[in-house]
């Protein structure tokens, strides 16, 4: 299927409270897209949305509220986005953390996997109706050029061994391999998805760091971009002309390149597909994903879980 380029109209941004996610909203509202945000915290997401709105000019900029750590939440979250929007061109699965210890969410998950890999995963499955109803959309997901060498399938909650830097390297594999399933699955679909390395960039990701991982983000210090430039990958391919059309890609900064060998094993990229399905409660990449015009009628109930609000004066 061909498409001409469409200017995009509709961007939904997680984690665009604060770094990277902030400055990618901001760019996108100020290029005249309408931007809805997520966070957890209602006062603070609220404030960054009246920011947005008043530094962009643009008073198309609101929030959703969700527990990313949650697949409900999640699921809740896509529910009221197609409740109150009839497209979505631009989805960026930018929310993403490290945590100093390991600890499980209230679904058993431990969190660095659930907050990187789980949730952008189940949030681009239950928004998948709308993206194909909007094409040509894109996806595009924040990873990182930090990538473990394997999927600990034998301990994926790391019940093992964890650190920081260990839990974090394996979920931005797992970024890595799911943005290659998925675009093989749509190909031909007019909805691309590509992973994006925004480099190192001085956001708070790091602010529970101790230890090694505290010494390491220290010294990274003097290389840090802003996150306006850390913005830069994902905005490029949220908009860019040059690049409608391409999908399953790795935008390393300012260009495309091929990550490592173990990112294009196909063999892996199913398995851990099969795996996140099993951990999401899915049989298949489609069976979790209410109508849209369901999503629509049970919006209100869910209001516990997401709430949106009209743009701000």
């Amino acid at each position: 299927m061909v498409h001409g380029h469409v200017q995009p109209t509709v961007a939904l941004i997680t984690g665009g409270t604060s770094g990277i996610g902030r400055a990618t909203a901001l760019a996108l509202a100020q290029q005249g897209l309408e931007v809805v945000i997520t966070g957890r915290d209602a006062a603070r997401t609220e404030a960054a949305a009246a920011d947005l709105q008043r530094r962009s000019g643009n008073p198309r900029v609101s929030f959703l509220l969700a527990d990313l750590f949650r697949p409900a939440q999640v699921r809740a979250l896509a529910g009221a986005f197609q409740a109150q929007h009839a497209r979505l061109d631009v989805l960026v699965n930018n929310a993403g953390g490290t945590f100093t210890h390991r600890q499980l969410t209230p679904d058993g998950f431990e969190r660095t996997w659930a907050l990187n890999h789980l949730a952008p995963m189940e949030l681009t499955l239950a928004l998948l109706p709308l993206l194909t109803a909007s094409v040509p959309a894109r996806i595009v997901n924040v990873a990182s050029g930090l990538y473990a060498e394997a999927i600990r399938f034998d301990d994926l909650q790391a019940e093992r061994r964890y650190s920081t830097f260990g839990a974090y390297t394996h979920a931005k594999l797992a970024n890595l391999l799911f943005t290659r399933a998925l675009a093989r699955r749509l190909a031909g679909t007019g909805v691309t998805v590509n992973a994006v390395n925004p480099g190192i960039v001085a956001t708070d990701i790091a602010r529970d760091a101790r230890g090694v991982s505290q010494l390491i983000n220290r010294l990274l210090t003097p290389l840090k971009k802003t996150p306006e430039q850390g913005a830069f990958p994902s905005v490029y391919l949220a908009t860019a002309p040059e690049v409608e059309g391409m999908t399953g890609r790795f935008f390393n900064k300012t260009r495309f390149v091929d990550p490592r060998p173990v990112t294009f094993d196909e063999a892996l990229q199913e398995r851990l597909w099969q795996v996140s399905l099993q951990q999401l409660g899915r049989t298949s990449m489609g069976d979790a994903v209410p109508a849209v015009e369901t999503e629509r009628r049970s919006a209100a109930q869910e209001s516990d879980l997401a709430a949106a609000t009209p743009p701000l004066s």
